[in-house]
């Protein structure tokens, strides 16, 4: 028999061989509720490590456009500081603007730590210069040797130090996103494997009749991974439906609201969660198939 036969048999099903499976009991309920509860778990596994690489992606992208020069002087010294810096950054090729930010912005940039009423006009805060490079980029160690030579009071931070931990703590995240599916998957194994070796142990005297009037063992075990396949599709299919609709209802991506919000799906990512029903039942195929064969071959 070609594959493509084995395919259609098992699609098509056999009511003579589904009778050996059990249509109600505990290993319906329990195969359905765990292909459920492992779907609606992948899907949020999906959705954050999905929501994890475009968070970090977009921090980086924004912190390796921009730059800061951070300038710390004595009062009678800092107009001076600044426009040297100023003087220095607008001969620097590579880059396309620099713009000094007014007190109010500082002020934004400290009150989630300090609240919104800080004196930053009383205290040695330093005057910061935000920088924005053009498509060619500029040499950051030429640019801080000038500054330390022309303007000793600046330091220039290119948010190195940023984007490395963001970029190293996001491949983190989605390997530890693909390793929660990969356990997912394993978990729906084992379940759906004690369920099928349940529900043959419950059937052996129906198996010995069926072997006794000529019935093959590979005819035996297409019952079960044909029935227990179904019931993990359904299950996977419940679950896969109950997760989507939470993500949909989680917060959209705010900047205010930083890591806590945006994790849902965004625009294609939202065919993906429709992946795990068949994955499921391809778990479920495999993991029934070779717990019945080994079943079977225990049975006399």
């Amino acid at each position: 028999m070609s594959a493509a036969q084995r395919l259609r048999v098992l699609l098509a099903g056999d009511r003579q061989a589904d009778r050996v499976v059990p249509p109600t009991g505990f290993t319906v309920w329990l195969t359905v509720f765990t292909a459920a509860a492992m779907a609606f778990l992948a899907v949020f596994a999906l959705a954050l490590s999905l929501a994890t690489g475009r968070l970090a992606d977009r921090w980086s992208e924004a912190l390796a456009r921009t730059a800061t020069v951070r300038i710390s002087a004595p009062e009678g010294q800092m107009q001076a500081q600044v426009a040297a810096v100023m003087e220095i950054l607008r001969t620097t090729p590579g880059i396309a603007t620099a713009r000094v930010l007014p007190e109010a912005e500082q002020r934004a940039l400290l009150e989630p730590w300090f609240g919104p009423d800080l004196p930053v006009a009383q205290l040695p805060v330093p005057q910061l210069i935000e920088v924005t490079e053009d498509g060619a980029g500029y040499d950051a160690a030429g640019l801080r040797l000038r500054l330390a030579g022309e303007a000793p009071g600046a330091v220039f931070d290119d948010h190195t130090r940023w984007r490395r931990p963001l970029v190293r703590a996001a491949g983190r995240l989605r390997a530890l996103g693909m390793i929660s599916l990969g356990l997912i998957a394993l978990a729906t194994a084992a379940m759906i494997t004690l369920s099928a070796k349940a529900a043959l142990a419950a059937n052996a005297r129906v198996i010995a009749v069926l072997r006794l009037v000529g019935a093959r063992d590979v005819y035996i075990a297409r019952a079960f991974v044909r029935r227990f396949a179904g019931r993990a599709l359904q299950g996977a299919g419940a679950g896969t439906a109950l997760g989507m609709v939470a993500i949909a209802f989680l917060p959209e991506a705010d900047a205010a609201g930083g890591f806590l919000t945006g994790l849902g799906f965004a625009g294609a990512d939202w065919a993906l969660p429709l992946l795990i029903p068949p994955a499921a039942a391809f778990v479920a195929f495999w993991a029934t198939r070779a717990a019945a064969l080994r079943v079977l071959r225990e049975i006399t």
